[in-house]
């Protein structure tokens, strides 16, 4: 297939939000038309994607009349109608992430016992389907308990180090699973396209923000061995080897004391962890998913120079249409690159952007972040 085959394809993607508007920067520079779907008529994607259809991403019968449209569906968030996605590739779509997947993917109960089933290295758990089982468990602490379904950028997760924590336990299907005293958090993103051809980018370390549980800082390269950073990439590609999956993979992993590489989760779309690959990498992984999905070849993953990434998140006390401080001043230094999300209202520790910094020092790269976090600020006109 040559590239005017590429542009006669029109990309469909489930979700409007930021990840979903950096991949339709993306896109435009290779010209192909990119059709969205999300329930927010204010998404950050609309104004700048070639259709825009307003409607529940978990409802039938929208899912599948949006994506007859389309040649191509992805997603940006995973939850999403399966079975409408089954219906359109069985007509002929092509559509990747692959619909059984992205449902293996939703529910982190399979999530998880599929690792266990593959021999790929993860953290003990045991699976509970109520508030009861956990407690009957309690010998299995300290352990986090997960909902098996709904989870999202930390909504979802209880840890609980004793007993007296198992009150918070969750009335639902869920997991609990071995609290591991890790050494870093590591996140490595792998792509593959429907030729079967694969990469690996670079290992990078997240930095999670202490209460919001979202990641606050991003370095890459990551502050790890030779050896940490290979085994992290075998265990990243060991994952979506395993699945067969089309599209991008962000695996999320835990590096422990004596130098265990454990899979924590898996996100099969663009991630927060690669946001800094725009400026920083050869090829985004924006491009890279697109690339993937519409089988075309696959981008270089390396690191170009070092970098940082910074969250932008609503700052707490804060609602309603957003005013963005210090963003003047952050722009007037060398090598910082900020992305805002066009998101028209914010509230705490809403994802509202970020700020990527590039610097051939990578010692100064921990400061320079710390200093353009207390910079940007992202309040409201009301306050």
């Amino acid at each position: 297939m040559n590239q005017q085959n590429y542009q006669q394809q029109t990309l469909g993607i489930l979700g409007g939000g930021q990840l979903g508007r950096m991949v339709i920067q993306s896109a435009i520079s290779y010209n192909i038309d990119v059709h969205i779907l999300d329930p927010d008529e204010h998404a950050p994607c609309k104004s700048i994607c070639q259709k825009f259809v307003q409607g529940n991403l978990k409802d039938f019968d929208t899912v599948y009349a949006f994506g007859k449209d389309c040649d191509v569906i992805t997603i940006e968030i995973e939850h999403v109608n399966t079975e409408a996605l089954e219906k359109l590739a069985a007509e002929g779509k092509k559509v990747y992430p692959q619909p059984d997947l992205i449902r293996l993917i939703q529910d982190k109960r399979v999530q998880k016992s599929f690792y266990r089933s593959k021999g790929i290295p993860t953290a003990d758990f045991v699976l509970t389907d109520s508030k009861e089982q956990v407690i009957a468990h309690a010998d299995f602490l300290p352990a986090v308990n997960k909902l098996g379904k709904e989870g999202y950028d930390g909504r979802g997760v209880k840890i609980l180090r004793s007993k007296e924590d198992l009150d918070k336990a969750f009335e639902a299907p869920s997991l609990l699973e071995k609290l591991i005293p890790f050494e870093q958090e590591l996140a490595v993103i792998v792509a593959r396209n429907e030729r079967g051809e694969l990469v690996a980018y670079p290992p990078v370390e997240c930095a999670f923000h202490p209460t919001a549980n979202l990641v606050e800082f991003l370095f890459a390269p990551a502050s790890i061995s030779d050896t940490i950073a290979q085994k992290s990439k075998e265990v990243a590609i060991q994952v979506i080897e395993a699945l067969g999956l089309v599209g991008i993979l962000a695996v999320e992993l835990f590096v422990t004391k004596d130098g265990e590489v454990l899979v924590n989760e898996i996100a099969p779309r663009p991630h927060n962890s690669g946001h800094h690959t725009i400026e920083a990498n050869y090829t985004s992984q924006f491009e890279q998913h697109m690339r993937a999905v519409m089988n075309m070849p696959l981008g270089n993953p390396e690191l170009r120079t070092p970098a940082a990434m910074v969250n932008l998140l609503g700052e707490e006390g804060y609602f309603g249409e957003v005013l963005v401080e210090g963003l003047d001043e952050a722009m007037a230094e060398k090598g910082v690159y900020v992305h805002l999300y066009g998101k028209k209202t914010t509230k705490p520790f809403r994802k509202m952007g970020h700020v990527t910094i590039l610097d051939e020092e990578v010692n100064l790269l921990k400061s320079r972040a710390l200093a353009i976090k207390n910079l940007i600020k992202i309040k409201s006109i009301e306050a």
